[in-house]
């Protein structure tokens, strides 16, 4: 099932948003992308470079616009807030981007109605519950891109471990975009075989630290890259175009995104990431694949640190 339009509204033109418009456009899934941003000039500058490349792409329509361009939208994607600096946790930005968060949706909702909420902004968690709240929604309609970038991070670090093209490594990043996430072994395979199985028959015999070396750096690669270039834009940018043309070609692809729990896990009212089926609908499912005793723990410790940043912005 496709959309007769087929719109996705940019909110928030900095690098993740451009960047993120960019792929799209090469990608090809979108007729018209209309960016917003509160400096206006920005927008259409974008807008207008990426128009220059109309020759080398399918066939879209990408201009600047304002909040009246949601109206017929399929999905709006909000990346409007302050950056992450080198040092800062994205919880630390929570206080400047709750304001925004707010002020966009509303905005948003005074429009339409209809479109799919993807939020993207840091903290993101922490953010899609607040977009819920904002907007009046359902669920199912509000979603965080999560932990997409962070499962692609550690499928891309153990096939380069494992010496395995990418695309035969299956596994997740669960629960926080952030510091508590974790990294699920349990439920990792390789072509098939449980990692377990797989390293039994590997010749490099690998101690459990390399795990922990590999765990530490999918945690950290954002603090790195954001040090030495000052964000992270073209990874996420991709990410976002998986999650969204999961969206509008009814894909349900099975991605970590950032989606309310409902009893899950024994995890209620925090929005966090476990493996979902997202479709046309936005959220179709909510999976819940059996965990090994520490990493259930870690999901849990995970929720209840985004809940505690939730109670102290007023979300609970």
């Amino acid at each position: 099932m496709t959309s007769q339009t087929d719109k996705v509204v940019v909110v928030g033109a900095g690098m993740v948003g451009s960047t993120f418009a960019y792929a799209l456009q090469l990608h090809g899934a979108a007729r018209q992308i209309v960016l917003i941003d509160a400096d206006r000039e920005r927008a259409e500058a974008e807008a207008l470079d990426l128009s220059h490349g109309a020759f080398f792409t399918p066939p879209v329509d990408v201009r600047a616009g304002d909040y009246g361009d949601c109206r017929g939208a399929d999905i709006v994607i909000v990346c409007a807030g302050a950056k992450q600096k080198p040092g800062q946790s994205r919880m630390d930005l929570v206080g400047t981007n709750i304001g925004i968060c707010r002020s966009v949706v509303e905005n948003v909702v005074a429009q339409t109605r209809d479109a799919i909420l993807l939020i993207v902004t840091n903290p993101v968690d922490v953010l899609t519950r607040a977009a819920l709240k904002f907007s009046g929604l359902p669920k199912r309609r509000v979603i965080g891109s999560g932990t997409v970038l962070d499962s692609a991070r550690f499928r891309y670090l153990l096939s380069q471990h494992c010496r395995v093209d990418a695309h035969n490594v299956h596994s997740y990043v669960l629960g926080e975009h952030g510091d508590s996430e974790v990294v699920a072994w349990s439920i990792t395979n390789i072509a098939g075989l449980k990692l377990d199985d797989y390293c039994r028959n590997c010749p490099h015999k690998c101690a459990k630290v390399e795990r922990d070396k590999i765990a530490d750096r999918v945690r950290d690669s954002a603090y790195h890259i954001i040090e030495a270039k000052g964000a992270t834009n073209f990874a996420v940018g991709l990410a976002l175009v998986k999650i969204t043309t999961s969206i509008l070609r009814d894909e349900n692809s099975v991605l970590t995104v950032s989606t309310l729990m409902n009893g899950q896990y024994g995890i209620d009212d925090v929005c966090l990431s476990v493996p979902t089926t997202v479709n046309r609908e936005g959220v179709d499912r909510v999976l819940s694949p059996d965990l090994s005793e520490s990493e259930l723990e870690g999901l849990r410790s995970s929720a209840d640190a985004i809940r505690g940043v939730q109670q102290k912005v007023g979300l609970l």
